[in-house]
């Protein structure tokens, strides 16, 4: 039997655990509209038939349920084609055990030519999370330094892989291509601004623009490039990592284009934007967040350009109705944990003693609002509910912010890059820095951010951490009550910043003095409010604020204390790669 060409995928998914034991996981398979729906088989046992997500003119996209009960003992599980051809194992943690999870973020570039910046291959950070993860990804060159040490005899003993979760905090792809690549929008990008607002979007640009984002998913995470999954050879890449660790994704602003929800208001709401958005937001829901086209509401007009009324000012910040997601999903058993009357994506899980809270910071984005009212109401209702659960108490929230939370304020930078204007696609670093939680547009919601966590903390002594990408570099920091005693540890907040896996960090001339720049701004304390006070600290094992590397992030409970995380960055460097670690207990 000829084996399916994939056009996408295998892309695995984490959905949750549920009450009846279950460790819930799905795959996503693309494959060309004209090609037989592969069959699937877990642990030597057919797989259900799968769920269609998409069906497009040249390929579509299926969901399989790959679920599990948890067991005494954690283990590894192989799936593969019922009819035989590849495999891939993902390792499923024994029953009552904290996951351990990887964090990456920026999985991919907005220029070919940065790329020529980097010290190693462009895959390498993926090789080196691959080959800590699973034994069966290392090669006869490969050095285990003391750090992965610690890990084997747990993964020998088990014939495991090191981690349960894969947490990717943004820029999973990089669609700023897409205004060149269709010519219609490479012509609206020379048309005076005025004329770009005006510019209609009929149904073959439309068809064209929801063609390119779908098309990107397969382009991007299994490229015609790599070796076929036959291969005996793994690639040890991201799509190797993709198909062996089950994912929890949230989108940023290159999963639809570079600075989305920091231009103008009149831009975001142009008939182009909206069209790009509407289409992004539909590719994500499919292949990121493996739901049904079909389940997915349809986005309102933009309402100054509702038909048969005046236009009317553009609003400032996106109104968008609140959906009923419990509804709206009660039919897909394996729909995503997603939190209830909210317009946008925001979801979150409880895994033991640990809460994963992802709220989507995307969607109702502008240069004033990084959340709804409605997201706001739906994120805070759900952490109320924490200390409600009596089985196991929850000692760790950890948080994923696309945008770091604690990051130095860059008013130097803002003040020169707003003299640049701003509403250009295609060099947007005035709308990137818009994007910041510390820009003056955006302090208000840090500080609810912060006092909402802080009030949690309080009430119920637990650890909260905020994981973040998008900066291209390592760094950590703690926003904590000024009002309240160090030794109280629920009283501090710490971030731990890890970018990127693909995207090269700041190693260019210009990079190296805003890197400057940027390591000075570090040194100066953020007074945030009467209560709340933010502060970068140095990065661990190096005497700088940030580390200018690619890099990831382990995320591992301390099998001598369960209430100790572990963090560890695995830093690129032009030998290998470096160690540090970071405790939070």
């Amino acid at each position: 039997m000829v084996t399916p060409r994939f056009t996408l995928g295998p892309v695995l998914s984490f959905r949750g655990c549920g009450e009846d034991g279950q460790w819930r996981v799905t795959a996503l398979i693309g494959i060309s509209a004209g090609d037989d729906i592969p069959l699937l088989q877990r642990e030597q046992q057919r797989c259900q038939p799968p769920v269609l997500l998409y069906a497009g003119s040249k390929q579509k996209f299926l969901r399989y349920d790959l679920s599990c009960s948890l067991q005494q003992q954690e283990r590894t599980v192989t799936f593969g084609l019922a009819d035989g051809g590849p495999t891939w194992q993902f390792t499923v943690p024994a029953a009552g055990q904290v996951p351990h999870m990887a964090y990456v973020s920026c999985n991919g570039f907005s220029d070919p030519d940065v790329m020529r910046k980097l010290i190693r291959p462009a895959n390498a950070v993926w090789t080196d999370l691959l080959e800590c993860h699973d034994p069966a990804m290392r090669t006869s060159e490969t050095v285990l330094d003391k750090e992965q040490l610690w890990h084997e005899t747990r993964l020998q003993e088990h014939h495991v892989q090191r981690f349960h979760l894969l947490l990717m905090g943004g820029d999973q792809l990089y669609c700023d291509t897409i205004w060149q690549d269709i010519a219609a929008l490479r012509a609206w990008v020379s048309l005076s601004r005025d004329e770009q607002l005006q510019y209609p979007v009929g149904k073959a640009l439309a068809r064209d623009i929801e063609n390119y984002y779908f098309n990107l998913y397969g382009a991007r995470w299994l490229p015609p490039s790599r070796r076929a999954w036959e291969s005996v050879r793994p690639n040890r890449d991201g799509a190797d990592a993709l198909a062996c660790i089950p994912t929890v994704m949230m989108w940023d602003d290159h999963d639809i284009f570079d600075g989305w929800g920091s231009y103008s208001p009149e831009m975001q709401q142009s008939p182009v934007f909206h069209t790009l958005f509407r289409c992004a937001r539909q590719a994500f829901w499919v292949c990121q967040l493996q739901h049904a086209l079909a389940d997915l509401p349809s986005l309102p007009e933009p309402v100054h350009v509702i038909a048969g009324k005046a236009p009317t000012a553009a609003p400032r910040d996106p109104l968008l109705a609140p959906v009923a997601w419990s509804t709206q999903l009660q039919h897909d058993a394996l729909a995503l944990p997603l939190l209830d009357s909210q317009p946008g994506f925001s979801y979150a899980f409880r895994l033991g003693p640990i809460a994963l809270v992802v709220p989507d910071l995307r969607s109702e984005r502008s240069r004033t609002q990084v959340m709804g009212p409605a997201t706001w109401r739906a994120l805070q209702g759900w952490l109320a509910t924490l200390g409600k659960v009596t089985d196991v108490a929850c000692q760790h929230l950890l948080l994923m912010s696309s945008v770091p939370v604690v990051h130095p304020k860059l008013t130097l930078a803002a003040g020169l890059t707003s003299l640049l204007g701003s509403d250009n696609v295609l060099d947007s670093n005035a709308d990137d820095l818009k994007d910041q939680w510390s820009d003056d547009d955006h302090e208000g919601e840090r500080k609810r951010l912060l006092q909402t966590l802080t009030d949690l903390a309080e009430r119920d002594k637990m650890r909260i951490a905020i994981l973040s990408g998008d900066v291209h570099v390592a760094a950590w920091g703690v926003a904590y009550r000024r009002d309240v005693a160090p030794t109280e540890n629920w009283s501090r907040l710490y971030q731990f910043t890890s970018s990127a896996v693909v995207h090269p960090s700041l190693s260019g001339l210009l990079d190296k003095l805003f890197l400057g720049y940027l390591n000075n701004a570090a040194g100066q304390v953020q007074l945030i409010d009467a209560q709340h006070q933010i502060e970068m600290l140095r990065f661990p094992g190096h005497n700088q604020f940030m580390m200018a590397a690619r890099n990831w992030l382990a995320i591992e409970v301390d099998p001598a204390a369960d209430s100790k995380l572990w963090f560890t960055w695995r830093c690129e460097n032009e030998q290998g790669f470096s160690n540090h670690l970071q405790a939070l207990g």
